[in-house]
């Protein structure tokens, strides 16, 4: 059984890796946990995020198709969007524009 407070730190530990100008996905990070049917999981710690991780990037989590679901989670709902282009993303009707060449895949970026 997974063990919640332990998947949470791991999608946290994750989420610290996301570089800059990059985005990744609910799917793609419970993937390369092992986790691969837990993206609602990683989406749960992503609405926790803000509480006792608030200095993780968690405006570069977004959904497969490139969605900005998680942005009624920030401060405003334009925060997320307005993060995201501060790192050169383009974003429209809260989609990130050109989304599979700013896709952060852990699973090829943290290969071992």
């Amino acid at each position: 059984m997974l063990d919640r407070a332990s998947f949470f730190d791991q999608v946290y530990q994750v989420v610290a890796l996301i570089p800059k100008g990059k985005v990744t996905s609910y799917g793609a990070i419970a993937t390369y946990l092992g986790s691969k049917g837990s993206s609602r999981m990683v989406g749960y710690a992503m609405n926790m995020i803000h509480q006792s991780h608030s200095h993780l990037p968690a405006h570069r989590v977004v959904n497969r198709n490139g969605l900005l679901t998680g942005k009624f989670h920030f401060d405003s709902p334009t925060k997320m969007q307005d993060l995201l282009i501060s790192e050169g993303l383009i974003v429209k009707e809260d989609q990130i524009m050109d989304f599979k060449n700013h896709f952060w895949d852990p699973t090829i970026a943290l290969a071992i």
